[in-house]
């Protein structure tokens, strides 16, 4: 840091398994994603490619350098492996992972509609190629899981190979774990909680009063995801307890 305070909540260091960070690129030119890593950087963990952009994003294979250059793990969305998936080509998207030389991969089915057992089977299949985080919740607000369900299927997702989950909640913060107001279901985080460790999610939480939900709830050193990269900064300020929202969090 540049300066000495006093009272700063100690963040994990990197290569973290708690504390981590997850920032939603939606299409950064490879010289955003350079601006980006210069002071983003120290702060971030993983960078998801949103979505299906990793498509038609131009100088693909700069892009993914200048984030491993970083330190960075970069990674595909989960509807690019259920757009695969849709169109019978599975093998395919492993040889994609091959190609791109990805570490991690997302297993998701927000946008189709996958038996859990068949998922659980792609989850080992691909944990053969990459290290899998899944993705647990549907992206349609009209389905809304009772939190035992939402349980059932992480246990099962972590004992079929999952390195971490991913409770859902869109890039907009208004589905899965979040009412349409954006307001957490808290029942729905307290049960998870009860039954799942924390370390084991990342909580996508892409609207300021999300993140300082789960800080306050988990701490500083809480698993986020879906940040935006022009909040690194101020997400991080959060979890230090140097913003007006967690200020008198941890004097």
């Amino acid at each position: 840091m540049n300066f000495q305070l006093n009272n700063i909540p100690e963040r994990t260091q990197k290569p973290r398994i708690s504390g981590m960070t997850m920032v939603m690129d939606k299409g950064l030119s490879v010289r955003q994603a350079e601006d980006f890593m210069a002071v983003g950087a120290p702060y971030t963990d993983f960078v998801k490619l949103g979505w299906t952009t990793a498509y038609i994003t131009p100088r693909l294979d700069e892009k993914l350098a200048v984030y491993r250059d970083a330190g960075i793990h970069p990674y595909f969305g989960g509807t690019l492996f259920e757009a695969f998936v849709v169109r019978n080509q599975f093998d395919d998207f492993l040889r994609l992972l091959e190609r791109y030389r990805l570490e991690y991969a997302e297993v998701s089915d927000g946008s189709i509609a996958l038996p859990h057992e068949e998922k659980c089977k792609y989850i080992a299949k691909v944990a053969q190629y990459a290290t899998v985080i899944s993705e647990v919740g549907s992206k349609d607000n009209t389905k809304i899981m009772a939190p035992y369900k939402w349980i059932s299927l992480m246990k099962a997702e972590l004992e079929s190979g999952t390195w971490r989950l991913i409770a859902e909640s869109r890039e907009s913060g208004n589905v899965g774990l979040y009412r349409e107001s954006g307001e957490v279901r808290q029942g729905l985080v307290d049960e998870i909680l009860n039954e799942i460790p924390s370390e084991k999610i990342i909580w996508e939480a892409p609207l300021k009063s999300q993140q300082v939900y789960f800080i306050h709830l988990i701490g500083t050193n809480v698993n986020l995801g879906n940040i935006n990269p022009n909040e690194i900064m101020a997400l991080e300020t959060t979890r230090l307890g140097l913003r007006g929202d967690t200020f008198h969090s941890f004097i």
